[in-house]
């Protein structure tokens, strides 16, 4: 050099930190000689050595060779840099680093703008740490650098990427030689870069906006696509690492519902999103933005128009409990361990850099509306803001900056020595004694006894400000706000059962963002946020807790609004309780209360949980008066059939979940669903007629009947059961047609009706479907027609019918009758059957057609699930052939033993000593027990009974439904009474039909088709 070296700004020693790596330091003083050696004969060499010679210099760059292996690279490839810091000072330094980005004009190359962006990172870098080392510039200075450096490479980057969009004739730009000037683009600096507080190894949290009107697009897709390739191209052009390094990386995530919408969002789009559905932590977040690139002016008119959004005129109490929760959710579990601070985050943990930035935005969130004064976006400049206005104690707001200061000096020191973006503190004991003595204490003792003062006083102050706030109950970090997934919230949702956490908390993210309508309000969301954790861990316990939450996010998209479930889920947690075990034990339900959420309003009445009358007579008067009451208001016959499909399924769900709930037992939901059943087709019966007769009038004299068969007959449905039905009718002699303006022969006239009535039990509405009718039972099966008279349906018993068809007949009753006031078209038609059941038959013919049949229906179910209880020998099947077989065989000396339901067959078996008591015994006990699995794994899991499903909710079913307390017990007691009622089948049918087939070996079954 030609004159004496001086350091341009002074250095104080006893501040710079001392080498924790003396020989290291050593190592890359010999390379900084190398290269002072290759440059001997230039002023940057001379100036090299000077460096090296001056204690003060030497002890400077000692702090950076003994402690930082990054900003040594730095060092050693920038050493014009090093000798302009010392010798020209800080700022001028760091103004040539910045004026190399506003030197480009965005027309050079892209790999030669790439290059000079990294080249202008790697010195301006450089320059803010030397200054930050030696405490030359305060925080507020280092923080603002940082943020100048990201503000200049984010307009060198987009003056590029505008004119590239000009030359290929995308843009036309009104100021080509000022890319940026009305361009219509907006970057918004969110975060950190907003406030002019990036830290050292900072990404940049960026909203990119465009203005279509404002905007001249010529390309030929639209100009969204454009808008987001050149986001994209934003992001690589900062982020891609070459030889050259990186600019910076990038975050795009605090955009408007980032999951759904592309890296670049319209200004309409983006003011409809806050107008709508914003949210409080995004209110937080835009108090720091500020624009950063492109068109400044519309940026600056942008968060005007957004005003309103962040900043309420009036104090909301409901925001404030919102705002309480989303401390709750972010008060994170990086407390310091038990001994020392090793691993503790700084920015997430107790006492961090977020609790401080929180504090601070809380309190201009609830006061900031009315106090324009508190709409500022740097914390420190904020905390003094609210002590001027009153807001806050001046010792507080001093204790908070001085700690924020600490920290954030600690977070820089941690991400200069890699360039990583770390928070946590080392914890490896030696990386901790570095990092102190980087901090320029002697070892990590009085460093960690400083940094646990300060994390103590933030932490004391921070809880203070929320001291009397309900608590979430939730055991750990439930964090579903701001960008990005928090990791220990998914490690928080393992912990409470859920395996796969991601999708869950994915999808509560989606509900915040108002993803579905019900929680598109505000209102709505305040509410949820409240309730996720409650809701969270009632889903955690049940067997399949991530099906159990798909369930429920199914649920609640088909809400048309959510604030008054979330109303009711707060004052009545019972029914959270409720709807989350229904969605975690039961598909069948769950799927019904995702189409019908309306279902709820009836479960909230103290009625819902009482079972059904168990008396016929008093089931069936109860349930016509209900039913008779829902449709009193109906005001046509569409009408009437959405009213009654409401009843029925409201009827049909409150059943289920008593059964699911071990209210009521199988049998007893077997009685009730067939009375609902029962009622709606008594009910629905004289509507049709009367809709029918509107055009084809009446057969005079003329009566119709529904015949109930199956588990309908025998008062046996489940929740998923078909209706077995068949239609008979009677005319006077001499009637050939009906009465109306359309007449019909009685034959077609009937069987138009009965068509007419399948289509209002099974046809779907608004509200659904009833049921399905099942009419394969009729005579001649689906080649016979609809309706049936019963002269046709007697003839057709005495000459063709089937021994099937006869043991079908045992189970049918009269369901609703059209045209017989006094009922004697019922009794008439009950007592041919009576009839036809009593007639006196061939015993070994019965016993072998009846054996011949089970064993059909055995080949066309060859392998059963061991929890089928219809097929599984030994299940409902076989206990219900002997019981049909016993009444055909005995009922033609004793009527007595008829009866439809199967249960009462068998006493009544045993009350006639036709069945020996003990076997009648077993044989009920079987039965119930089956009806008790079915009915169970029904309501649980619908009509696949768990083949396929859930292996945890099958468990659970089976435990359920065989009162049993593991998976284990539970196949055992299915094994032990499925060879209990096999061995009766056995004893009552099968062992003496083989007897007879031994002592007539040229048997062939007569029995063709099965039933």
């Amino acid at each position: 050099m030609s004159e004496p070296f001086t350091l341009a700004e002074p250095v104080q020693t006893a501040r710079l930190p001392a080498a924790a790596d003396a020989a290291q330091a050593a190592t890359e003083w010999e390379r900084w000689a190398t290269s002072a050696a290759d440059h001997r004969d230039s002023e940057l060499g001379r100036g090299m050595v000077a460096i090296a010679e001056d204690p003060t210099a030497r002890a400077w760059l000692d702090a950076i060779f003994g402690n930082s292996p990054y900003l040594t690279r730095l060092a050693l490839r920038e050493p014009a840099t090093v000798l302009s810091v010392m010798t020209r000072g800080m700022a001028p330094a760091l103004d040539a680093a910045l004026a190399d980005l506003a030197a480009l004009t965005g027309h050079e190359a892209r790999s030669d703008i790439m290059a000079r962006l990294r080249g202008a990172k790697r010195r301006a870098a450089l320059v803010i740490a030397l200054a930050d080392i030696a405490e030359i510039w305060p925080l507020s200075e280092v923080t603002g650098a940082l943020s100048a450096l990201a503000d200049a490479a984010l307009k060198a980057a987009w003056r590029h990427l505008l004119l590239g969009a000009a030359k290929l004739g995308q843009l036309a730009l009104p100021h080509p030689d000022d890319p940026e000037r009305d361009c219509g683009v907006i970057v918004l600096g969110m975060g950190k870069l907003g406030a002019h507080e990036l830290n050292y190894s900072s990404d940049i949290d960026l909203i990119i906006l465009f203005d279509a009107e404002r905007m001249d697009y010529r390309g030929h897709d639209d100009i969204q696509s454009l808008m987001a390739r050149l986001a994209r191209d934003l992001v690589k052009l900062l982020e891609e690492r070459t030889a050259d390094g990186y600019v910076f990386r990038t975050d795009l995530r605090l955009r408007p519902d980032p999951a759904s919408t592309p890296p670049a969002v319209s200004v309409a789009a983006a003011e409809g999103y806050y107008g709508s559905l914003g949210q409080n932590w995004e209110r937080a977040a835009m108090i720091k933005a500020r624009p950063v690139a492109g068109d400044i002016p519309a940026g600056f008119a942008f968060l005007k128009a957004l005003g309103p959004f962040i900043w309420r005129k009036h104090l909301d109490f409901a925001a404030i409990r919102d705002i309480h929760s989303i401390k709750r959710q972010i008060d994170a579990r990086h407390g310091a361990p038990a001994v020392g601070l090793a691993g503790h985050n700084i920015k997430l943990g107790h006492g961090g850099i977020r609790e401080i930035e929180f504090f601070a935005q809380t309190q201009q969130l609830i006061w900031g509306g009315r106090e324009p004064a508190l709409r500022m976006p740097g914390t420190i400049e904020t905390l003094e803001s609210l002590v001027a206005a009153g807001r806050l104690a001046a010792p507080i707001a001093d204790d908070l900056a001085q700690a924020y200061t600490v920290l954030r000096r600690v977070e820089h020191r941690l991400q200069m020595i890699e360039d990583a973006q770390t928070h946590s503190l080392p914890t490896d004991p030696k990386a901790l004694d570095r990092l102190a003595i980087f901090l320029g204490f002697p070892d990590a003792g009085p460093f960690a006894a400083d940094l646990g003062q300060e994390l103590s006083t933030v932490r004391r102050h921070f809880a203070e400000l929320f001291r009397g706030a309900p608590t979430l109950s939730a055991a750990g970090n439930l964090v579903f706000t701001g960008k990005e997934v928090d990791p220990d919230t998914l490690a928080t949702l393992k912990t409470m059962g859920f395996k796969v956490p991601e999708p869950v908390a994915e999808a509560i993210r989606g509900w915040h963002h108002g993803r579905i309508r019900a929680t598109r309000s505000e209102r709505a969301r305040e509410l949820l946020t409240e309730l996720t954790p409650a809701l969270l861990r009632v889903l955690g316990k049940t067997a399949d807790p991530d099906f159990a939450f798909t369930r429920f996010d199914e649920f609640l998209g088909h809400l048309p609004a959510g604030v008054q479930l979330f109303s009711l889920f707060q004052h009545h947690p019972d029914l959270l309780q409720l709807v989350a075990e229904i969605m975690g034990e039961s598909p069948q339900l769950a799927v019904q209360l995702a189409r019908r959420p309306l279902l709820l309003d009836s479960v909230i009445s103290g009625a819902f949980f009482v079972p059904l009358p168990n008396d016929e007579r008093g089931l069936r008067r109860a349930l016509t008066r209900d039913l008779s009451l829902s449709v009193a208001r109906a005001r046509d016959y569409e009408d009437v059939l959405d009213l009654t499909r409401r009843w029925a399924n409201d009827r049909k769900f409150q059943i289920g979940v008593q059964l699911l709930q071990g209210r009521i037992e199988g049998a007893r939901s077997g009685r009730h669903f067939s009375a609902v059943a029962d009622v709606v087709i008594a009910a629905l019966l004289p509507r049709v007629e009367a809709e029918f007769a509107r055009q084809h009038g009446r057969i005079e004299g003329g009566r119709f009947l529904v015949l109930g068969l199956g588990k309908l007959g025998s008062s046996e449905l489940n929740q998923l059961s078909d209706l077995d039905l068949i239609f008979l009718y009677a005319v006077p002699e001499g009637a050939e047609a009906s009465d109306g303006a359309k007449p019909l022969a009685y034959t077609t006239y009937y069987a138009r009706l009965g068509q007419r009535l399948i289509n209002a039990l099974q046809a779907p509405t608004g509200e659904g479907n009833l049921y399905e009718v099942d009419m394969r039972l009729r005579p001649s099966g689906n080649a016979g027609p609809i309706a049936t008279s019963l002269d046709g349906f007697l003839k057709y018993h005495d000459d063709q019918a089937w021994t099937w068809e006869r043991m079908a007949l045992t189970r049918a009753r009269a369901r609703a009758i059209a045209g017989d006031g006094d009922g004697s078209f019922g009794r008439e038609v009950e007592g041919a059957i009576k009839a036809i059941l009593t007639r006196p038959r061939d015993p070994d013919r019965l016993l072998l057609d009846v054996d011949d049949m089970r064993i059909r229906i055995a080949k066309a179910h060859p392998k059963p699930l061991a929890w089928d209880a219809k097929h599984r020998r030994g299940g409902l099947v076989d206990l219900e052939f002997a019981a049909q077989y016993l009444q055909l065989l005995v009922g033609s000396e004793d009527a007595s033993v008829l009866a439809p339901p199967t249960a009462a067959a068998f006493r009544k078996l045993v009350a006639a000593h036709r069945l020996d008591a003990e076997v009648g015994a077993e044989l009920l006990e079987g039965l119930q027990f089956w009806q008790q699995v079915q009915g169970v794994l029904r309501v649980a899991l619908g009509k696949e009974s768990g083949e396929g499903g859930s292996a945890g909710l099958l468990a659970r079913a089976l435990a359920r439904a065989t009162a049993t307390t593991s998976p284990e017990q539970a196949h055992h007691r299915l094994d032990q009474m499925a060879a209990r009622g096999f061995a009766l089948y056995e004893r009552l049918i099968a062992r003496p039909a083989a007897a007879l087939r031994l002592a007539n070996p040229d048997h062939q079954p007569t029995e063709t088709k099965l039933p």
